[in-house]
């Protein structure tokens, strides 16, 4: 056991232990914009449906009910742009972490082998590449990489931590230099409907892929845009060969979502009314921290998009941390995200709205 544990890194959210209890231990109690974990409620009718097929005693199948596979096809094709979706080109998967840390292992990838993410970036490509041995490189720009052995390329766009978008016209470059060199893109677009200052595209677009999606997937959640985080709702889309040979793995895997968690997502991805008053939502907490931040004395950079501010005053990151753990606010330092972001935090904008105008007051 302890060999493959050896291989990852420590579990970086553990750090902030101390500094969490300083928070909390704040007169009138933590505000916590450190994991960016929702807190709304989740929507009645997705309730609903899953209230309603709570009596599933059989087994669910892993590529899902033809209902859910319609549902998200619909979705992909009228969301995304993708217009040639069909049911082979979809795939359900138990939350999208969990896809991402073991997708280098469902593709056979190992010693020698190269998976690429951006130099800041979700810690968990980077943890999918050490389960299976293979070898970690970050870029800034994808293309300027040696294409020599790099097997897995993942794009993150909008971007966790710092929300950046790519433009419609960078994926496309990105795109063509993937194919060209024979390397796998899965492009990582959780926070894709919580766009602020930019329109994210997907790397599905038909403007984007030409129409043919090969040697692309594209990942999606429903844990922020429909706050179903608890839920464990995702699933990828794109390759029909790819999926094909990871539906085949996650079968003996017994990677199976939940029968009522299938219907759920029926249902959220049915309904765009839940998704407009969560963006109103979050759109409001997001203006009035970043107001306050930047009266702060913070500087925001990027943070067009998702569901975070990706902040600097200029100092280890650490300082900020605690900084703000003295006023009873708790956030991300940004090297969790990679060295390159040892200067900055990142805050999410997940709180209650109460919490936030708490935030708001002490940053006053």
């Amino acid at each position: 056991m302890a060999a493959v544990s050896d291989r990852l890194p420590a579990f970086p959210w553990d750090k902030l232990e101390p500094y969490k209890k300083t928070a909390a231990a704040h007169a009138d109690g933590i505000v916590d914009l450190s994991v960016g974990t929702p807190v709304d409620p989740v929507p009645q009718l997705i309730r609903q449906a899953l209230i309603d097929a709570a009596d599933s005693p059989g087994y669910p199948t892993v590529w899902g009910t033809p209902a859910l596979r319609d549902a998200i096809t619909g979705w992909v094709r009228g969301r995304l742009g993708a217009s040639a979706a069909e049911h082979r080109n979809v795939l359900p998967v138990v939350g999208s972490k969990e896809l991402v840390a073991w997708l280098p292992t469902q593709l056979g990838l190992g010693a020698g082998d190269k998976v690429a993410y951006p130099r800041l970036a979700y810690p968990t490509y980077e943890v999918g590449a050490r389960l299976c041995g293979a070898q970690a490189v970050v870029y800034d720009d994808p293309t300027a990489l040696d294409p020599a052995g790099v097997k897995l390329l993942w794009l993150n766009s909008p971007s966790n931590p710092t929300g950046q978008v790519l433009p419609k016209e960078e994926l496309i470059r990105i795109v063509a230099w993937a194919r060209e060199h024979g390397i796998l893109v899965f492009s990582d677009e959780c926070y894709l409907e919580l766009g602020w200052e930019a329109e994210p595209v997907s790397v599905l677009h038909d403007e984007v892929c030409g129409g043919s999606y090969e040697g692309i997937v594209a990942v999606h959640s429903l844990s922020k845009r429909s706050n179903l985080a608890g839920y464990r709702a995702a699933f990828v889309a794109g390759d029909a060969a790819v999926l094909g040979e990871l539906l085949e793995i996650r079968k003996h895997g017994g990677m199976m979502t939940p029968a009522p968690v299938q219907a759920a997502t029926v249902a959220a991805l049915g309904d765009d009314l839940h998704v407009e008053e969560q963006r109103r939502r979050y759109a409001a907490r997001r203006a009035a921290l970043r107001t306050a931040l930047e009266a702060h004395g913070f500087q925001v950079e990027h943070s067009e998009a998702s569901l975070y501010l990706w902040v600097t005053r200029d100092e280890p990151c650490w300082d900020t941390v605690a900084h703000l753990a003295e006023r009873g606010i708790l956030v991300a330092p940004g090297d969790f995200y990679g060295e390159a972001g040892a200067r900055h935090v990142r805050v999410a904008f997940t709180a209650t709205d109460e919490r936030v105008e708490a935030a708001v007051k002490r940053l006053g």
